[in-house]
C-alpha cells in the first residue's frame, strides 16, 4: 500500500509544480496579489495556472478513492497500480496542458479519472 499512500502525496504536490511554473521566472510577478497577477497572464503561464486548480480540483476525488480501497480491504495490487495511473496520467496531463495540446490533455484527464472511478468500484 506504500505506493498508493505515495501517489497521493505526489498528486497533493502536482498543484504547487504547476504553481511553480506558471510564477517563475517572471521579472514582473507580485507575489503581494499572486492571484490578480495570475488572472493577467497569457499562454504557458495562463495554462499552468489552470492546470494548478484542475489538479486541486482532481485531487479529493482520487485521495478518497486511494482511502476507501484501502478501509474495503480492496485488492492492494490493484490499487497501487490504478494509483499510479491516476498520478501519470496526471503528470501527462499537465505536460499536455503547458504543449498546449488539449486533445491529448483531455484523453489523459479521462485516463486519470477512470483510474479513481475504478478505484471506487474496488470499495463497493
Amino acid at each position: 500500500m506504500t505506493m498508493a499512500f505515495l501517489a497521493v502525496m505526489v498528486a497533493g504536490v502536482l498543484p504547487l509544480i504547476c504553481a511553480g511554473i506558471a510564477k517563475a521566472g517572471w521579472k514582473s510577478y507580485d507575489n503581494r496579489d499572486p492571484r490578480a497577477w495570475l488572472a493577467k497572464q497569457t499562454g504557458f503561464r495562463a495554462r499552468a495556472n489552470a492546470a494548478q486548480a484542475n489538479c486541486f480540483e482532481a485531487f479529493p476525488f482520487f485521495a478518497v478513492g486511494v482511502v476507501l480501497a484501502v478501509m474495503t480491504k480492496a485488492d492492494a495490487s490493484l490499487i497501487e497500480t490504478l494509483s499510479l495511473v491516476f498520478v501519470a496520467a496526471r503528470v501527462a496531463y499537465i505536460a499536455c496542458y503547458l504543449a498546449d495540446k488539449a486533445s491529448a490533455r483531455s484523453l489523459f484527464w479521462a485516463v486519470g479519472y477512470g483510474a479513481v472511478i475504478w478505484l471506487y468500484v474496488l470499495a463497493l
